[in-house]
């Protein structure tokens, strides 16, 4: 199996997209992350759903996480607030790595090594061209798990 095999259409925003939105489609598709696409529709960054949740709770929250029990839930119910009127380039971190790609020639193999190494939930496909890079699909950690063990026979 190769990677434009394995690579599938996946939802992908871009880093001025709305937050919110980004969180919803997150939410609604049950999705690990986005993939999150550059001004010219190249791989920028990888947006776990996990960073969306940080990004919803106060930073108060997270270096004293006592003060969560005593946060009413009246309060806790408007956190989904906290993304309103930003973009997903704004909710990622200042240090966020470049996405995983793999070229569409990759074996699965190769295309395991690579999430394994720098533990994503997904691998961008893209073909590099002289006009840029071509978006072909995007390979999750279940789907290729999924694939491993349909291929093994278990």
């Amino acid at each position: 199996m190769r990677a434009r095999d394995l690579a599938v259409d996946y939802e992908s925003v871009s880093v001025d997209s709305d937050a919110l939105a980004a969180a919803r489609l997150m939410a609604e598709h049950r999705l690990p992350g986005l993939l999150v696409l550059d001004e010219r529709g190249e791989p920028r960054a990888i947006l776990p759903a996990s960073q969306m949740v940080k990004v919803l709770v106060p930073e108060y929250v997270i270096e004293d996480p006592t003060l969560a029990a005593v946060i009413d839930e009246k309060h806790a119910d408007r956190l989904g607030r906290a993304l309103a009127g930003h973009s997903v380039g704004e909710c990622l971190p200042r240090d966020a790595p470049s996405p995983p790609v793999a070229d569409p020639d990759d074996t699965a193999l190769e295309v395991a090594a690579l999430m394994a190494r720098v533990r994503s939930p997904l691998v961008a496909v893209a073909e590099k061209t002289k006009d840029g890079t071509h978006l072909l699909g995007v390979i999750t950690a279940v789907h290729l798990l999924h694939e491993l063990l349909e291929a093994s026979g278990n």
